[in-house]
């Protein structure tokens, strides 16, 4: 039996930030590597990552599979020109993708995790709803976009806040003891004082010491990981361990720094030409950080990585030393 795909969800706090962009040239260094790879387009009610693959919208994808059973899922897949690489597109011409039924959201969560690849990377929407948050949690590692502004940042925290309720939600919904305290998590006034993850577990632990102790398992297991894009110099990154330790503080999660993207007028170009960046601009800043990414999810995705903060600012500094050459 062949082993199973690592699938990385990529997610975003809010739009704009380069999500889908990320995810499509990602999928493509990784097939360049040498990498069977799936990217799906699960940005449902959205979708247009073929346009960042370079590819027409003609094809069928999940949108025809769920609507008029006249494909498998199997079928959807489609061979790119990029060898190694497939890509399952989205809602098509379907309206109203974004709301697909519970059932539906699961039978594809188990296709997915099934795909025969070495890879498969998830483009979702951006924001919290339900469905994003599902796909992006079925796996314990995942990476969330962000630009380096302050605004951009704590929506990528807000994302994982959102994540952590929902999983919280689902695993406590049917337990009496913790229905009134649940209430608390979902109804936060104004008014009141904030009510964090962590705020949520200590009182969790006075109703409930086992039902502490699943939450607490959710918030050690979960590894979201960070990428920075739109960046233009390394000092925009100095607020990193902060970052980590409000992730720490508020979610109770080890949140670790896994990329930084420059700025680059090749990206552009590229969207306007409807060309994949890397094919497009192999050698331009961007592209080359993408690759690296891509390197680096090779070597060492199912590791910890500990100090990444500071591991990451000093690679975007040499980076930028590198930047300056070029320029």
């Amino acid at each position: 039996m062949s082993e199973p795909p690592t699938v990385i969800p990529i997610a975003g706090g809010k739009g704009g930030v380069g999500k889908s962009l990320i995810t499509a040239n990602l999928a493509i260094a990784l097939a360049e590597l040498g990498h069977s790879t799936v990217v799906v387009d699960l940005d449902l009610g959205n979708s247009n990552l073929h346009s960042l693959l370079g590819l027409p919208n003609r094809f069928p994808g999940i949108g025809d599979y769920l609507r008029t059973g006249n494909y498998t899922f199997e079928q959807l897949l489609l061979i790119t020109q990029i060898p190694r690489l497939q890509f399952l597109p989205g809602d098509g011409r379907m309206p109203f993708m974004a709301n697909i039924t519970h059932s539906q959201k699961m039978h594809l969560i188990s296709k997915i995790l099934r795909i025969p690849a070495s890879y498969v990377l998830l483009d979702l929407g951006a924001g919290c709803a339900f469905n994003t948050l599902d796909f992006f949690g079925i796996t314990d590692k995942g990476i969330v976009v962000s630009t380096p502004e302050f605004p951009s940042v704590m929506s990528a925290l807000v994302f994982l806040k959102n994540l952590l309720t929902r999983k919280i939600d689902r695993l406590l919904s049917r337990n009496p003891e913790t229905t009134e305290l649940m209430q608390e998590l979902y109804v936060q006034p104004m008014q009141e004082p904030h009510m964090t993850i962590s705020m949520f577990l200590e009182k969790l632990t006075r109703h409930s010491r086992e039902a502490a102790q699943l939450v607490q398992e959710i918030c050690r297991s979960y590894v979201p990981r960070m990428i920075f894009n739109l960046g233009e110099h390394p000092d925009e990154l100095e607020f990193l361990p902060q970052v980590s330790q409000t992730a720490k503080d508020v979610l109770s999660l080890e949140l670790e720094h896994f990329g930084f993207i420059f700025m680059d007028p090749a990206v552009r170009e590229s969207i306007k030409q409807q060309a994949a960046l890397i094919p497009f601009k192999r050698e331009s800043l961007a592209a080359r950080n993408i690759a690296q990414l891509a390197e680096r999810i090779v070597r060492i995705w199912h590791d910890p990585l500990p100090n990444s903060a500071e591991f990451l600012i000093n690679q975007t500094r040499e980076a930028y030393k590198e930047k300056l050459k070029l320029t």
